[in-house]
């Protein structure tokens, strides 16, 4: 009885330091000099949006990181046009072979994507990508976006890549609940 009540204890310990010391947008700290004004923990995915909005220009610079597998793949995108998948206009990144980080821009015109790179709606500038602490992290300017601040969004993972080419995510759970609306004029 005494064992079972210390090994409920330090479970109870361990988890709660785990969720003290987890990840939020709030705290983290990008290797690079950028900083954001605004960020949000994504619901599901284990997912972060960080960003500045500028007025003036119509542009966003987003940073998007979620936690992978080195060779499995992430995407977050912009539906400019209606929510969820279908109409997505997205950044996709994964590692290569060689373990270097690829990135580009498709769009997700079907349930079944080819996912291969294609010029999307908007203009895209300063699209890089790295893998740094388990995490996978895109980052872009985004526009001008001319059809206002609020639009619906949609991020993605998946464990696999074929050919360079990342391969279906699974369509299930927080896999179909990855999608929802954002005001980038929120902080």
């Amino acid at each position: 009885m005494a064992i079972t009540r210390i090994i409920l204890l330090f479970c109870t310990f361990a988890s709660l330091s785990l969720m003290s010391s987890a990840q939020t947008c709030k705290n983290y700290k990008f290797s690079s000099k950028i900083g954001f004004n605004s960020c949000a923990d994504l619901p599901v995915l284990q997912a972060h949006l960080h960003w500045n909005y500028n007025s003036t220009a119509e542009t966003v610079h987003i940073a998007y990181r979620a936690n992978q597998i080195p060779r499995g793949w992430i995407s977050w995108g912009i539906n400019p046009t209606g929510s969820g998948m279908v109409g997505t206009q997205a950044l996709v990144a994964f590692q290569d072979l060689n373990g270097k980080m690829k990135v580009y821009t498709t769009q997700i015109n079907s349930y079944s994507p080819e996912m291969k790179p294609k010029p999307l709606s908007f203009s895209v500038s300063e699209l890089s990508a790295e893998y740094v602490n388990d995490e996978m992290i895109i980052s872009a300017v985004l526009g001008p976006l001319s059809n206002g601040t609020t639009f619906n969004i949609v991020w993605q993972a998946g464990n696999a890549v074929s050919n360079g080419i990342p391969q279906s995510h699974p369509h299930y759970g927080p896999y179909i609940r990855s999608s929802g609306t954002l005001d980038f004029l929120s902080l």
